[in-house]
């Protein structure tokens, strides 16, 4: 089949670790705000990773969830695109990291003209709350909804994207809070990877990297007392390789 012309598009997997109920389903709208460094998930939430879609009012594929983006403009570079996309259709203006991941060109992965896709990974920080249109929902990466055309698997190249990152460069710096405790920091790195960290491993790795350093404050004692836990930050707020032959991997 000819196309009448070719499309250039840029799309945004936007990442963030989010509380969801435990009984979230897919497709199902979740209202509950990530908190700033709250330990633990309260009792019936669960941290996750999430990913912002909105979805398609119109044909092709309409009632279905689409990554945000659109076509590349004259005179426009591919970054550019992206951020103007964001901010424009879902105002994500708080993105911590920004970078691209892919081209996605089948022919066919659109109907009509055909559209080459240069796909992008945005992170969210933890306690940024966007204001979205009322189209637009975070959703569980492990639980998506029906997705248009080929999004779904760009959601999942992004996602291995970034837990790659996670392994060998300080990229956890675009998802936590300004100050954490370690507890917290678990949290996000266990969401972000999809599989249990230990919090003793991930503080001695992460510590010997230099990648995260303590504030030289502690939380305050809970109702039930307790030893308050060290506060940390992150050494830098930009991304570098830390260690070019490390992995962190799901347990055996």
């Amino acid at each position: 089949m000819a196309h009448r012309s070719t499309i250039h598009e840029t799309l945004t997997a936007v990442f963030q670790v989010r509380r969801f109920p435990d009984t979230i389903s897919a497709g199902e709208r979740v209202s509950t705000a990530a908190g700033a460094d709250a330990g633990r998930c309260p009792p019936g939430q669960r941290a996750e990773l999430a990913v912002l879609l909105w979805e398609r009012a119109l044909d092709p594929a309409k009632g279905t969830w689409s990554l945000p983006g659109g076509k590349l403009r004259d005179g426009e570079d591919l970054d550019a695109s992206a951020a103007r996309q964001l901010a424009e259709k879902v105002d994500v203006r708080e993105l911590t990291h920004l970078e691209q991941v892919w081209v996605f060109s089948d022919p066919n992965r659109v109907p009509g003209d055909r559209r080459i896709a240069s796909a992008y990974l945005g992170l969210v920080p933890l306690t940024a709350e966007p204001v979205l249109p009322s189209d637009t929902r975070w959703h569980p990466v492990s639980a998506l909804p029906d997705m248009s055309f080929d999004h779904g698997g760009i959601v999942v190249h992004a996602r291995n994207r970034l837990a790659a990152k996670m392994s060998y460069t300080n990229i956890a710096f675009a998802l936590a809070p300004e100050r954490f405790t370690m507890s917290t920091l678990r949290e996000t790195y266990c969401a972000a990877l999809g599989y249990d960290v230990d919090t003793t491993n991930l503080q001695r790795v992460l510590t010997r990297r230099g990648v995260i350093t303590p504030t030289g404050a502690t939380t305050s004692p809970g109702r039930t007392g307790g030893r308050p836990a060290a506060v940390y930050r992150f050494a830098e707020s930009e991304i570098r390789v830390t260690d070019e032959f490390a992995a962190l991997r799901p347990p055996s």
